[in-house]
């Protein structure tokens, strides 16, 4: 059955507004407590990208939130020194690499596993030797794809961006040649994923309207879902928000058995 994963990065976004710099046991909302309603609405795992200039994420989350999270926990880092050494040391359920730029809002495009090609492979190594699995966010092209496979990634979830895109430039019509491409090139990575023995999963930007024909793909095993959640949690409430993203996740998976 897919799992659903919610990010909770943008509730700390909301605190880190008012409360940047503070003490963030002080500061309101709590992404701690937003997983424990994530848990309660039925979310399958937790997602938070602690990143390297702490824009919302903090130390003190992720500590924390390895200790209470009941479900899986999986933290996006890039493959930095500090990082690497942080998973290490706190052992989340996954570690899931992701390029990291200063100025963007969100991660923007993939992992560019091929031109760092050795520095990943040691970086997987590294993490593998401590018993954690290892997913690559990556984007639907067959070089990545297969350069992840050479660095030895369990998961890769492939970056669903263009599509929710083209979905939104398109209004979800699937006849317009522009939408279908890009759920075909998501559907064709993730064919290529199952056949060189890693899982597949996907994420980014996808939302209440969009999740459907991405949550019916074949062999598809996890969603990442966080601003949209986040955001229709503001007028019903978080545990409400991930149970119907969930309703419409397993709806979709489960009707082209």
């Amino acid at each position: 059955m897919i799992q659903l994963g919610v990010n909770i990065d943008h509730v700390a976004t909301v605190r880190q507004a008012r409360y940047r710099g503070m003490d963030p046991h002080t500061g309101e909302p709590d992404p701690v407590r937003a997983a424990h309603e994530a848990e309660l609405g039925g979310a399958d795992g937790i997602t938070v990208h602690l990143r390297e200039d702490r824009r919302h994420i903090q130390d003190r989350d992720v500590e924390l939130l390895r200790k209470l999270v009941k479900v899986k926990l999986n933290l996006e880092m890039a493959a930095t020194p500090e990082m690497v050494a942080l998973a290490e040391r706190l052992k989340p359920h996954t570690v899931m690499l992701v390029p990291e730029g200063r100025q963007e809002v969100t991660t923007e495009g993939g992992l560019d596993v091929v031109g760092q090609a050795e520095h990943m492979r040691e970086v997987v190594v590294r993490l593998h030797d401590a018993g954690l699995l290892v997913s690559a966010f990556i984007d639907a092209d067959d070089r990545q794809l297969d350069a992840c496979k050479l660095a030895g990634f369990d998961v890769c979830e492939v970056h669903t961006g263009p599509y929710a895109h083209a979905f939104a430039a398109e209004g979800g019509d699937f006849r317009k040649k522009a939408l279908a491409d890009e759920l075909a090139r998501v559907s064709g990575a993730g064919e290529r994923i199952r056949g060189s023995g890693m899982r597949f999963n996907a994420g980014h930007a996808l939302n209440y309207h969009n999740v459907g024909p991405i949550a019916a793909l074949p062999g598809i095993e996890e969603l990442h879902i966080g601003h949209a959640i986040v955001s229709r949690a503001i007028y019903s409430g978080m545990r409400g928000a991930v149970t119907e993203m969930k309703r419409l996740m397993t709806e979709a998976n489960q009707s082209r058995v």
